[in-house]
């Protein structure tokens, strides 16, 4: 149970750090409600706070559980046959549940903000994609980006945690991997590579970003899958 509990409190606090930087402040605050109020973070801002948050986690629950915090990971570790199945269902239900958390946390905070009305389209730093979304990016856009980037990114933690890597650097190495990936998808999808984190940000927004979850279930697992068949199958072999 402490490796689930591990797994969910990770996931609550990637999705607290990452989406709270980009619905808190990723943006200017409306000059009528605080006429003085500083510039948001931007995109490097909320890249960073995704990234800097799977490198304190990694070294705060890595010994624990392995700090996969997203599906992806865990299933591209079941392919790969580093983890067990019963472990891998345990360890998506634990991520999916502190993603939940994550957003109800953040949700609560912006309650008490000035002006708050509701919870707008998108809300909660959900992802998606199309006309009204960020950059207006197409769904085939939108599907490469997030399956590229996912095999890139399983592609980087299977590489730092071989005997080829140095693990003592793995967490610092996969968060700022996660930084790049935020730099290039911010204005495609938002930038997912995560089912959990895409999941509870949409459970609240609804509307769109709900009917639109599909995608960052299905192409970050067939991404981060890709990855694991491509590592094992060509650079982890004895003879390299």
């Amino acid at each position: 149970m402490k490796k689930y509990l591990a797994e969910l409190i990770g996931t609550f606090a990637l999705v607290l750090f990452g989406c709270g930087a980009a619905v808190v402040d990723g943006k200017t605050i409306p000059a009528a409600v605080l006429p003085d109020a500083p510039l948001g973070v931007g995109i490097l801002g909320i890249a960073l706070a995704f990234g800097l948050a799977v490198v304190a986690m990694a070294y705060a629950i890595g010994p624990i559980s392995g700090c996969h915090i997203n599906p992806a990971i865990t299933i591209s570790m079941l392919v790969a046959k580093k983890i067990s199945g019963k472990d891998a269902v345990g360890y998506i239900i634990a991520q999916l549940i502190g993603a939940v958390i994550g957003s109800a946390v953040l949700y609560a905070f912006i309650q008490g903000g000035p002006g708050f009305t509701g919870i707008p389209e998108y809300g909660l730093g959900a992802n998606g994609w199309g006309p009204g979304y960020l950059g207006g990016y197409s769904t085939t856009s939108a599907f490469l980006a997030e399956a590229i980037l996912t095999f890139l990114f399983l592609f980087v933690i299977f590489g730092t945690n071989s005997r080829f890597g140095n693990s003592s650097m793995a967490g610092l190495a996969i968060g700022l991997t996660l930084v790049l990936i935020h730099l290039v998808a911010i204005p495609i999808t938002g930038t997912s590579v995560n089912p959990a984190r895409s999941f509870g940000p949409a459970i609240f927004a609804g509307g769109k970003a709900l009917s639109q979850l599909w995608l960052f279930i299905v192409a970050p697992i067939i991404g981060g899958v890709a990855a694991a068949l491509v590592w094992h199958g060509v650079f982890d072999k004895e003879k390299v």
